[in-house]
């Protein structure tokens, strides 16, 4: 949208505003090779795994272990959209794709969601008939296999260390397979418990409890990625807090056409229109609210336009709309 002005110097003032309010202060940082090494080795490594696990847990009677082997699969699946996102994410804009494809690490969430439901309706099918008829369950192999998977999620986690200070793609993968490691904790307490009381409906019934516990944590998951691919403002902003930040700055008498959503699962975009009256001398006033954004509300692209007309002619260019 833009507002009409009778004056050139306005015209002037309020094309210049029309800009990257971050200016040269935002930068596209490649994850290091290091990083793929690391995506690489933890793909594998829990892809192997989840082979190992499912075998085992037919072998075992275990459906703890399916629910576990579940779970990874997940995780598979989560490493290569973090993977993947951060590929993508340091891949130029181009014509046709004027954001890249950052956007792609979206669609790859809800993917990813979709597909780990898939694997969780199977384990909870699996696991209801077992309740019925329990089966017999080798807890010392359960046990076994799950601490087996302790060590793989753990040495992933580590490989995400380091890099999960600075980079937002690689903290979830860490926390993810830390959580992971939690998980297959739990099934190795399981076996102990099969195998001290001698009890089989133990474990289908802790593979029901994990498997509507990560029902439940992917179910909202899917809804985050939903609502990123719907252009929702992401959950980490506080849209008033930013609109009450741009209404502070110096000479602005109104906000509005402020529009915030999601470029991908890690960066976040806003356009907004401020209307300054007295006008803006230089490109310093963009660009100190940009650096501003990015800092505290973590929005990475910031575009501002300028407008020197009235709040109230503003306003009604805005409803024109």
């Amino acid at each position: 949208m833009a507002t009409q002005h009778d004056h050139s110097q306005e015209r002037a003032e309020h094309d210049h505003g029309h800009s990257h309010g971050h200016g040269h202060g935002h930068h596209h940082h490649p994850p290091p090779s290091s990083h793929g090494k690391a995506f690489a080795l933890a793909v594998t490594l829990n892809a192997l795994f989840v082979v190992v696990e499912t075998v085992a847990s037919f072998i075992s009677g275990s459906t703890a272990l399916l629910a576990d082997a579940g779970h990874n699969l997940g995780d598979v699946l989560s490493l290569l959209l973090a993977w993947g996102a951060s590929v993508l994410a340091a891949r130029p804009a181009g014509p046709g794709y004027t954001y890249g494809l950052k956007s792609s690490s979206i669609l790859a969430a809800i993917a990813n969601a979709a597909l780990l439901w898939i694997a969780l309706g199977a384990v909870m099918l699996e696991t209801v008939q077992r309740l019925w008829q329990p089966g017999e369950v080798n807890g010392k192999q359960v046990m076994i296999v799950a601490a087996v998977g302790i060590a793989i999620n753990l040495a992933s986690a580590l490989l995400f260390a380091k890099g999960s200070k600075d980079d937002l793609n690689l903290r979830a993968a860490f926390q993810h397979l830390m959580a992971d490691a939690v998980v297959s904790a739990s099934v190795v307490f399981v076996g102990l418990m099969v195998l001290l009381t001698g009890q089989n409906w133990i474990d289908p019934l802790a593979s029901l409890a994990i498997t509507i516990g990560l029902a439940w944590a992917s179910w909202d998951l899917l809804k985050e990625a939903v609502k990123m691919g719907l252009l929702a403002v992401p959950r980490h902003v506080d849209e008033t807090a930013v609109r009450a930040f741009l209404g502070e700055q110096t000479g602005v008498t109104a906000v509005h056409d402020l529009h915030i959503w999601g470029m991908s699962t890690t960066e976040c975009a806003l356009t907004a229109h401020l209307v300054v009256p007295g006008g803006v001398t230089g490109d310093a006033f963009l660009r100190e609210i940009g650096q501003a954004l990015e800092k505290r509300f973590r929005i990475h692209h910031a575009t501002i336009q300028i407008e020197t007309g009235s709040a109230e002619c503003s306003l009604q260019s805005q409803h024109a709309h």
